[in-house]
């Protein structure tokens, strides 16, 4: 006889997440660019927007403005899909044209995890922050900043990848959303740094997030480095590449410590194996 139904749920379980984290180290395409393509929910669309004879089209998806970089002598519009996109056509705002791109299925792991029922079973004063702090980070992920990013990234830290993009998750029994982005665990106070050069835009302490930092990296890209246990840096302060921003901690909803690390393009969080170059997780 084979395992019991439960132990073989288990092993299921262990085994996608694994494929899921090998997929994220996965080196990119020899001669590719970054971002890699992958037109999928929470991944990246890059749709040619035509000659570059003039000046920079506006793009806009899902009414958010679009990053347009220059690609030899075109236009490229570097888009990215929300988790909750669904397959099919879609559609970018480009002037008075609507340019079609199609947008694939894609398949994420589930997890399961207990966590304290005060970070599930929200009472009135709890949600009513939780509501105002959401507030906040949609403002933050919504940003469209000026100048034109660096589109390679660089792990943030070294450190066990201990939950991949686009995790399935059920809290308690309950399942919540998506998980948006990459969970790297690190020992407590190991430095964390910048992915990318740009701006702090945003700090503070969420009941979920925990104590938090959000870079602005120009044209819509915006990242996410969170359950801090120290923040090194203020609000409008310009960084480079690899500078530390903080330390690894557990604050907000953790399990141990870790940091939780979002790349957010037009409002929309997507993979951050993407942007980065192949190896292990590191800077």
């Amino acid at each position: 006889m084979g395992p019991p139904p439960i132990e073989r749920r288990r092993r299921l379980a262990a085994a996608l997440l694994a494929a899921a984290l090998l997929l994220v180290t996965a080196p990119a395409p020899a001669g590719a660019g970054m971002p890699v393509a992958r037109p999928v929910p929470g991944g990246i669309a890059l749709v040619d927007l035509g000659p570059a004879t003039g000046p920079a089209p506006v793009a806009r998806y899902r009414g958010q403005r679009v990053l347009v970089r220059r690609r030899g002598e075109r236009w490229q519009a570097v888009v990215g899909i929300p988790l909750e996109a669904r397959p099919g056509t879609h559609h970018l705002a480009v002037g008075g044209r609507r340019l079609a791109f199609a947008v694939g299925s894609a398949r994420y792991p589930e997890q399961r995890l207990a966590v304290a029922r005060r970070y599930v079973d929200l009472d009135g004063p709890t949600l009513a922050r939780v509501r105002r702090e959401q507030a906040l980070i949609r403002d933050a992920f919504r940003h469209y900043g000026e100048g034109r990013p660096a589109l390679d990234l660089r792990w943030p830290l070294r450190g066990r990848l201990s939950a991949a993009f686009g995790l399935r998750r059920i809290y308690n029994g309950e399942p919540r959303k998506p998980h948006a982005g990459l969970d790297i665990a690190a020992p407590r106070g190991t430095p964390v740094r910048a992915a990318a050069a740009g701006r702090v835009l945003r700090v503070g302490e969420y009941f979920f997030n925990g104590r938090s930092v959000f870079l602005d990296h120009g044209g819509g890209l915006v990242t996410l480095y969170s359950h801090l246990e120290r923040i090194l840096v203020h609000p409008g302060q310009s960084l480079r590449r690899g500078d530390t921003i903080g330390t690894v901690g557990s604050s907000g909803r953790a399990t141990g410590p870790h940091l939780h690390w979002s790349v957010s393009l037009n409002d929309a969080r997507v993979d951050p194996a993407l942007f980065l170059p192949p190896g292990p997780a590191r800077r």
